[in-house]
């Protein structure tokens, strides 16, 4: 009823705010199983929206993994040559006012710095967008990206592409091991 509509806390989420499909939550038995794949694996997410951030941090570390997170590409660049994570999950789209380093973020333009510095330059990267496919996907595994995804994102088939992708990458060491 439009009467009550407005004491929403918060209108509904757009499709950038709901990055994972609905009917890939997984029975309980799937999510302790899934609990170990992450294990000694540190992934960098990197996404101008903090819902869909942290939706993949919660999602990552339930599934084992160490989580770094970036809002914008010069946050991101520093974060990958400085923590040298096994993989990066990454936007594509960011709106002009992202980011205070005066350059114009997008998802490829953060690729192609990574790639110009050795430590950063085999990090495997996963692109995340809400945007037409069409235009993103060939661009993006042109550009270098491992694997690409539209939100939502069924979140069995992006673990599983993120396991294969670490596959042939040794586990990080980590203080205990």
């Amino acid at each position: 009823m439009k009467l009550f509509s407005k004491w929403r806390s918060k209108p509904a989420p757009t499709d950038d705010e709901t990055p994972f499909s609905p009917d890939t939550a997984g029975t309980a038995s799937e999510t302790a199983a899934m609990a170990s794949v992450g294990k000694n694996r540190k992934v960098l997410v990197v996404d101008d929206n903090p819902v869909v951030v942290k939706a993949f941090e919660l999602k990552l570390k339930a599934s084992g993994f160490t989580v770094l997170t970036a809002n914008e590409g010069a946050a991101a660049v520093s974060a990958a040559r400085q923590e040298l994570p096994d993989l990066i999950i990454l936007d594509i789209t960011y709106p002009p006012d992202v980011g205070n380093s005066g350059l114009q973020w997008d998802g490829f333009n953060i690729m192609q710095w990574l790639r110009r510095f050795k430590e950063a330059a085999n990090i495997p990267i996963v692109i995340i967008t809400g945007g037409d496919p069409a235009i993103y996907k060939d661009r993006s595994l042109r550009g270098g990206a491992a694997a690409f995804f539209q939100k939502p994102v069924d979140y069995r088939e992006f673990l599983a592409a993120i396991v294969k992708l670490l596959e042939s990458k040794p586990a990080q060491k980590t203080e205990g091991n």
